[in-house]
């Protein structure tokens, strides 16, 4: 099971609810390292929560009154709170500062001071404009790894709203996806959000690292649209390298066959036939050994020339038998498949599998714990741990002030009009 560390207990005069607020304490890999986590709605937020899960401590900053965009995106929502905000925000401290005022600017510079890292996904130029750009907080603190996340980059592309949706359509991806012909298709998440969130996470690590060497800190930019086109991979490389502009192919592989989705009996079942051994596995398991030395079908590429012939002569024999009885059958013998679950029949496959995919955290100030998606990072001597919940807007606000020596009220403020599309 992965490590679900409890809230450290009331010391002597403590109350527990203050005990519960102060800043969790996690011997994990990442143990010492603070985090100043700017970020809003998904990229940043998922990337802070990967540290934070290893160790981390990470400082959520929030608008007063209104906090991260995520916690009104509902429904659906769990005890009240959004289920999107809450995915991607426990093992965090929040606390409400009003960046428009002079005090909540000089809390936030404070909380970059003591930080190690921080992150932001504003608007190109927000942080600038309030104080709290790369230059004046490394003359602050010349450690400091300074993560910025934006849409389309800080150039041309700076006003651009870096919203995921817009980033598939101009990043190519929707061009890719649904059916040939289609008007293009999202994928079903804000893919792009989170693979934006794992590169920037992989800029970090090696700027640390590099600051380990030199005690140098840096500033780290990833972008939505580059770290969409550099995980577009053969797809992209075969534009780059080969001139070619790919199109959608539903769920058809434009260089692999048969790798692609097909009817069986009851419900389509996922092929991913690599190879031609496994092709040869698949055909004999069909009871057509003979497709394996068709001329037409005895090599990938001749497969990818003749997919149609091909598909016909498997999806009659694949409709015989179901999805399910198929997946057991196949995989028995070597050839990649899978019927297409939904999210609950695909939790409960990796429960099966003894993945631990959900974990639970109990959460004094929460009638019922706090149900959370694993991390998916398994480290022998460090794993990951779950200490608290997500936070509510600003639990931590007096807390951590007065860590900082600052006044409460007075830097928490109203909400302040520093919004900006990230």
């Amino acid at each position: 099971m992965p490590a679900t560390r409890p809230v450290e207990s009331a010391a002597p005069g403590e109350s527990a609810a203050s005990a519960a607020s102060a800043a969790p304490v996690v011997q994990g890999a990442l143990s010492g390292l603070v985090v100043a986590d700017f970020g809003r709605v998904l990229a940043a937020p998922y990337l802070t929560m990967l540290l934070a899960d290893l160790g981390a401590e990470v400082i959520k900053v929030e608008r007063p009154g209104v906090g991260d965009e995520t916690r009104s995106w509902g429904p659906p929502f769990a005890d009240g709170e959004a289920t999107y905000f809450l995915g991607v925000n426990r093992n965090k401290r929040s606390v409400a500062l009003d960046l428009g005022e002079d005090s909540g600017r000089e809390a936030a510079r404070a909380i970059a001071a003591r930080a190690d890292v921080l992150v932001e996904n504003f608007r190109p130029g927000t942080m600038e404009r309030l104080g709290l750009g790369y230059e004046e907080l490394r003359a602050l603190n010349p450690g400091l790894v300074y993560c910025s996340v934006t849409g389309f980059g800080t150039a041309e592309g700076a006003a651009l709203p870096g919203y995921d949706l817009l980033v598939q359509a101009m990043g190519g991806l929707m061009s890719v996806t649904g059916e040939p012909g289609g008007q293009g298709t999202k994928a079903g998440v804000a893919l792009v959000d989170v693979i934006t969130g794992m590169h920037a996470g992989l800029g970090v690590m090696a700027a640390l690292r590099h600051r380990e060497r030199t005690g140098e800190g840096q500033k780290v930019e990833v972008s939505l649209l580059t770290s969409l086109l550099s995980a577009l991979t053969n797809q992209a490389s075969a534009h780059v390298a080969g001139g070619v502009v790919p199109r959608a192919m539903g769920n058809k592989h434009p260089s692999i066959a048969p790798y692609e989705v097909l009817d069986a009996k009851d419900r389509p079942l996922a092929l991913a036939v690599g190879n031609d051994r496994q092709f040869g596995a698949l055909c004999a398991e069909l009871g057509v050994p003979g497709l394996a030395k068709d001329a037409r079908f005895a090599t990938n590429t001749a497969r990818v020339a003749h997919r149609e012939e091909l598909l016909a002569e498997l999806t009659a024999r694949l409709r015989e038998r179901g999805a399910d009885e198929w997946f057991e059958t196949l995989t028995a013998v070597g050839v990649p498949c899978g019927p297409i679950n939904d999210l609950g029949e695909a939790f409960a496959f990796a429960e099966r599998l003894g993945l631990d995919p959900r974990v639970h955290i109990d959460d004094p100030n929460r009638e019922t714990p706090a149900a959370q998606v694993a991390n998916p990072i398994r480290l022998s001597a460090a794993p990951a741990a779950y200490v608290t919940a997500p936070p509510r807007l600003g639990e931590h606000t007096e807390q951590i002030l007065a860590e900082l020596g600052l006044s409460g009220n007075s830097a928490a403020g109203e909400a302040g009009d520093v919004s900006d599309a990230p």
